[in-house]
């Protein structure tokens, strides 16, 4: 729901600005890990398949607040996608914190 909450206000601010999202260094190597990673999670089962998700969810947070706090929000000049970014920043944080917690859990 937190992902599907920014995405929509994403794409209202995107709409109301008259912009259009474009690949750039930023968000080209984070969709080839994307589809890397589903191609690997794809060939997984059961407890492999648990372990190898949550360790992504945790390094794939990480890698897109790292993005967020060095590039994305430093670099935004519009103070509405700004903000945008910073809660984004939050609520992705959480979810780092939480996959972190799930993937030691699935450790032990």
């Amino acid at each position: 729901r937190d992902h599907e909450a920014v995405n929509d206000k994403a794409l209202a601010l995107v709409k109301k600005l008259k912009v259009a999202p474009q690949s750039n260094g930023t968000s080209d190597p984070l969709m080839k890990q994307a589809r890397e990673t589903k191609q690997r999670l794809s060939t997984l089962q059961g407890a492999a398949f648990d372990l190898a998700y949550a360790a992504n969810e945790a390094a794939f947070h990480n890698t897109v607040n790292g993005a967020l706090k060095t590039t994305l929000i430093p670099s935004a000049d519009n103070g509405e996608l700004k903000s945008l970014l910073k809660t984004g920043l939050t609520l992705f944080g959480e979810h780092q914190k939480h996959a972190e917690h799930l993937a030691a859990e699935l450790k032990s």
